[in-house]
């Protein structure tokens, strides 16, 4: 999960068939202050909705902007298979039949290849890639994150998507 407001609405989908467990795992969020928001959020909403979550609490900036430098159009690519490959492998090493990720929930990311990148994660670590499409469910999520009094972030989370949300002129991903 990248956030406690973006599991609003998958979590409602999938607790009606599955026992749930989240992940929080997002060293790439930027600034370190914003990621500690987001992991106490995803903290609070597992707290108010009763399911069991666990966090991975690393913050690898450096690493990330390594990786990233001179590649800031692949960043997206980057940042989704660090994520989903640790969702892979905390799912094959808790036994869970199966994972998913909020980002699913989201208009502003990319679907195709978040399903591309989740699949081949549960190839490499024989965990099923759940695929559902909860873009329906966006605006009841946010809503229902609102009612919670659950903090919600402004941008998608590095660096470069803080500075695409608040530059004059830029746009998401565009120079």
């Amino acid at each position: 999960m990248c956030c406690g407001p973006c599991a609003v609405y998958p979590y409602q989908v999938l607790s009606r068939e599955h026992e749930i467990t989240g992940l929080f795992y997002n060293p790439n969020i930027h600034p370190y202050t914003e990621y500690k928001k987001r992991l106490d959020t995803a903290r609070d909403f597992a707290d108010k909705s009763g399911y069991r979550l666990i966090t991975i609490d690393e913050y690898n900036l450096d690493d990330f902007l390594r990786n990233a430098a001179f590649r800031e159009g692949q960043r997206c690519i980057m940042c989704y298979a660090e994520r989903l490959e640790r969702a892979a492998s905390v799912a094959k090493s808790g036994r869970f039949d199966a994972f998913t990720t909020t980002l699913l929930v989201s208009p502003f990311q990319k679907h195709d290849l978040i399903r591309k990148i989740g699949e081949e994660a549960g190839k490499k670590y024989g965990v099923e890639f759940l695929y559902k499409d909860f873009r329906e469910g966006f605006k009841e999520g946010v809503e229902k994150s609102r009612e919670l009094g659950l903090y919600r972030q402004p941008y998608c989370g590095c660096i470069y998507s803080e500075r695409d949300r608040y530059m004059p002129g830029r746009k998401a991903g565009r120079k």
